[in-house]
């Protein structure tokens, strides 16, 4: 059986089955499903928990025989299997098969991993799983979805907030649905059922976007150097290494290239484009910075290097020279 997080709870009220797989990259939500199915399970009389945390090189056998060892303290068990990598390797995927085909009515099984890849969705154990219970799939809430995502936690709270108090906020949060769910809850404690404006929002709430490469590229491609430009502040406040991002500003460029030499050139409309060789020095310029051959900061560098690929005047670069 497969599920998503709104559908969890509707089938927690009518049924517990064996064995549940929670994955996704989404902490929030991820925490928020595994809660419910713990939650479940105390009500049905699962009073012991036991965690196993099977990481690379783990000991399946003794996983196996914990699940299967009687519990002397309680009639019934959760055991909660956390799987970072959402791959268990051959060995670690037979273990879950097996334990999820021979789960007793006293054992429930939960296992917990990030999001698995095409090739982990089609694994035997993950199969197993749904044949035996169910997979909740958690994904990514996309940028449409925010503003009404944050009026259904409004309602949980019992916030009363403007349409444009909820925009604002999903511009300063997405992507970081943890993030919107503290900020909701800070002004519920601030101010209760008063209502919440967007005046408030830009008063209390700190910039807690979170951004990728890839969205660093579509910025430079559509020729947005606002939000080029914010999300490589994001990316550098979170740690982002600068050959990543340098690399994901060259396939910007590439594809610029590609499409001025096709039938697309000039469509774009945008004011004066720089030339390719001298986005490709300071794409250069960049890689030394970054690899500490020449001195300066390579994130100033990679933010005059974007604003150029987005047409805006160029600044000179300034003589380098490698140490």
């Amino acid at each position: 059986m497969k599920l998503n997080a709104d559908s969890l709870p509707r089938h927690l009220e009518g049924q517990l089955l064996p064995v549940y797989l929670v994955s996704g990259d989404e902490p929030l939500i991820a925490g928020e499903a595994a809660d419910a199915v713990r939650a479940c399970a105390r009500e049905r009389g699962f009073t012991e928990r036991e965690v196993l945390h099977m990481d690379r090189g783990a000991d399946w056998d003794a996983a196996r025989a914990a699940v299967g060892t009687l519990s002397l303290f309680a009639a019934r068990r959760l055991i909660e299997v956390r799987l970072p990598t959402g791959k268990p390797g051959v060995g670690g995927g037979r273990a879950l098969t097996a334990i999820a085909a021979g789960l007793t009515p006293d054992t429930l099984l939960l296992i917990l991993t990030g999001r698995l890849d095409r090739e982990a969705q089609g694994a035997e154990w993950v199969r197993a799983v749904e044949a035996r219970g169910a997979w909740v799939a958690v994904w990514p809430i996309a940028a449409e979805r925010m503003v009404p995502w944050l009026e259904g936690r409004c309602r949980r709270l019992g916030l009363v907030a403007d349409r444009d108090a909820l925009e604002v906020l999903a511009d300063r949060t997405q992507g970081n649905l943890l993030a919107a769910q503290q900020e909701l809850e800070k002004l519920k404690l601030l101010h209760g059922s008063e209502r919440i404006t967007a005046a408030r929002i830009l008063a209390g709430s700190s910039d807690s976007a979170r951004f990728n490469v890839g969205e660093l590229t579509e910025a430079l491609v559509a020729g947005n150097p606002g939000r080029a430009l914010r999300i490589l502040a994001g990316l550098r406040a979170e740690g982002g290494e600068p050959p990543l991002v340098l690399w994901a500003t060259v396939r910007a460029m590439h594809e610029l290239w590609t499409r001025a030499a096709g039938s697309e050139a000039g469509s774009r409309g945008r004011g004066s484009r720089p030339s390719f060789a001298r986005l490709t020095a300071r794409a250069v310029r960049v890689d030394a910075l970054a690899k500490g051959r020449t001195r300066g900061d390579p994130w100033d560098e990679l933010a005059l290097l974007a604003c150029e690929l987005c047409g805006k005047a160029p600044l000179p670069m300034s003589a380098a020279r490698l140490e």
